[in-house]
């Protein structure tokens, strides 16, 4: 589209404002649409940004936890764990190696076995807390000194349940960037019914329009424009309301897990302030498409 034709369509004049009636059931239908759309994009992009965070957030703690497990001997026991507290200790990109109390051990086994687990009679090995620093530390390197110094410890570094809980918060975030592509289509679709029926309503002003001399351009620019702005207001209300509900959305906290923390947060209050001006274009670029292969099919 040149610039020109770009920009009579979007100035235009009020005579031909009032080829499109200001009211009726396709005003009422194109500001719904658009609001209602623009109040779901604003949810699918609050999950879009929260799984982002979450699955961030889970690479990063679970890169710089892991646990070393001592399965020796009760007699052993003892010594191993001190052989490998003092190999963690030397090992660069380790900042803190804590081997875990007995009423620490128990409190993790109590979801499963109950507060009255005798940890003494029972073969529970023993567990070491591990937390990188800055870039971490070479894995293999610290497997094969174990190996060869301490023949009980096992290095779990959470690799096997880290990936896919990371892969999952990925997914949540994919599925809701294609939810907000799949609103912006439906947005497209609905508006260009609502301005097919209002070109096929209008079938008669067209024709004594063009009878006076009015050039296509001329009538499709009435229509895109009056559409348009429907699809602003009708987003910029969905908007606004899609904020309001996520604000009411529960804060994050360690009880709800990732079911809290579904907002948004800083900077990325923003982004839904995108939504009303692609919503506009995206009508623009329907009510364009739908009045220009209108007008040639009521030549």
């Amino acid at each position: 589209m040149r610039r020109g034709t770009l920009r009579a369509i979007l100035l235009g004049d009020a005579q031909a404002g009032r080829v499109v009636p200001p009211s009726g059931h396709t005003a009422h239908l194109t500001l719904f649409v658009a609001g209602a759309m623009a109040f779901l994009a604003v949810f699918a992009l609050a999950l879009s940004l929260a799984a982002g965070r979450l699955a961030d957030r889970w690479a990063g703690e679970l890169a710089r936890s892991a646990t070393l497990r001592i399965a020796a001997p009760v007699e052993q026991r003892a010594e191993q764990t001190e052989a490998a507290l003092r190999i963690l200790r030397q090992t660069p990109g380790i900042a803190q190696a804590r081997a875990l109390s007995a009423e620490e051990q128990a409190a993790l086994l109590a979801p499963w076995f109950g507060p009255d687990l005798p940890l003494e009679s029972l073969p529970v090995p023993q567990l070491i807390e591990i937390t990188a620093a800055g870039p971490g530390y070479d894995t293999a390197g610290l497997r094969l000194r174990l190996a060869a110094e301490v023949p009980g410890a096992v290095l779990d570094d959470h690799t096997r349940w880290r990936r896919p809980l990371v892969q999952s918060a990925n997914s949540l975030r994919r599925l809701g960037w294609v939810s907000i592509l799949l609103i912006g289509g439906a947005t497209a679709a609905m508006i260009t019914l609502a301005a097919n029926a209002a070109l096929a309503a209008n079938a008669q002003v067209i024709a004594v329009l063009r009878l006076v001399g009015a050039r296509d351009i001329y009538i499709a620019g009435a229509f895109v424009r009056r559409f348009t702005l429907r699809a602003l207001i009708g987003a910029g209300i969905g908007v606004a309301l899609g904020m309001a509900g996520v604000m009411l959305l529960p804060a994050a906290s360690e009880e709800g897990g990732f079911l809290t923390g579904l907002g948004f947060r800083g900077a990325g209050w923003l982004w839904p302030l995108l939504v009303p001006p692609l919503g506009a274009l995206v009508a623009f670029g329907a009510t364009w498409a739908a009045a220009r292969r209108r007008l040639k099919e009521l030549s």
